[in-house]
């Protein structure tokens, strides 16, 4: 009877194909980010997600192609490429907000600009790290080991991108996180690859420089958001949430014309105070004035978590009951606690 014995990996292995993993789940996020951003402040999020994930992975094919060409001090390439992809992907969400606010026509630019610089440095980091390992590594055993760590960070970011991050921490604070934890890999390829670097000084005040930058852009990620959207819209914002399903902000105008409460959702305008009536006055009450004899008693509202069409319906003695159907359960306790939404 034969048996074949499972080779121990090699501590650098390890190392290095957790790294996959991070690199993953890193470039999946900023792709995300960019996707959710550009949905956000240009619409259409379809074509968004679309285009973006395209150019993404076109990019990625770019830089694998180029990974040819990197043929000495792999590591030292490999540490370099990391750092440039924690700077530029972790500051993307926060470039791309800022670029909206100041420099509304060079947005798109920016935008595709940004998702092809990340994705051609994400897409020479596998093949780097594949060449790095395969003097340890049997090219089957390579393979399989290298992309499977690649597509579990996938799963797992792809997961926790909507239900988790952004919900907790908003599209900059995203982005500035995990560009820490590909300057991370960065210190860790530091560590490992010590005795083969050439400037290891050099490349150690380097990730000292981007982790600072990013541990400052944490820092102020509030700062920032709060003064884009004050650019992005022309009154006050009031309130601003994040939830997995949008981004909700409510604005207050003081001016003439302009006086009241507005809803925002993922940046288009839902309602303003002044004239909502007319909306809700005309969903509700031709439906409601077509049962001539009485009122129905129970009347179901399938979205409206603003409660503006309730408010309509219960006007008619007649309702017993109304059953509101929302799907992002944010809306409904927003506008059944926050006093100046309830008052509306």
């Amino acid at each position: 009877m034969h048996t074949r014995s499972i080779p121990t990996p090699r501590p650098l292995e390890v190392a290095l194909l957790a790294s996959v993993f991070i690199v993953s789940a890193c470039g999946l996020v900023y792709e995300l980010a960019a996707g959710a951003l550009a949905s956000y402040l240009l619409g259409d999020s379809v074509l968004q997600f679309s285009t973006i994930i395209g150019t993404y992975l076109f990019a990625m094919g770019v830089g694998s192609y180029l990974s040819r060409f990197f043929e000495r001090q792999l590591p030292a390439h490999f540490l370099r490429i990391e750092l440039l992809v924690a700077l530029i992907g972790g500051a993307l969400p926060a470039l791309l907000f800022i670029a909206n606010a100041e420099l509304p026509g060079a947005f798109r630019w920016l935008l595709y600009a940004l998702v092809l610089a990340v994705g051609t440095l994400v897409g020479l980091e596998i093949p780097l790290v594949m060449r790095i390992l395969k003097k340890n590594v049997a090219l089957k055993d390579l393979v399989s080991q290298v992309l499977t760590f690649d597509y579990l960070g996938a799963l797992v970011v792809s997961l926790a991108f909507p239900l988790l991050l952004v919900p907790q921490l908003g599209l900059i604070r995203t982005g500035l996180l995990f560009g820490l934890m590909n300057a991370a890999v960065a210190v860790w390829a530091l560590w490992l690859f010590r005795d083969e670097l050439r400037q290891f000084k050099a490349h150690a005040v380097a990730c000292a420089l981007t982790l600072a930058a990013l541990g400052a852009g944490m820092a102020s990620a509030d700062q920032v958001t709060t003064w884009a959207e004050d650019k992005l819209y022309q009154d006050k914002v009031v309130l601003a949430q994040t939830t997995p399903y949008q981004r909700i902000v409510v604005t207050h105008g003081p001016g003439a014309g302009r006086a009241g409460y507005r809803l925002f959702l993922n940046g288009n305008l839902q309602f303003a105070q002044r004239d909502e009536y007319r909306y809700h006055e005309a969903l509700v009450h031709p439906v409601m004035a077509a049962y001539a004899l009485a009122a129905p008693k129970k009347v179901a509202v399938l979205g409206g978590g603003d409660g503006m069409a309730v408010r309509e319906i219960l006007k008619y003695q007649g309702v017993e009951s109304v059953t509101l159907v929302e799907l992002d359960p944010a809306m409904t306790a927003l506008f059944s606690t926050q006093p100046m939404l309830t008052q509306l």
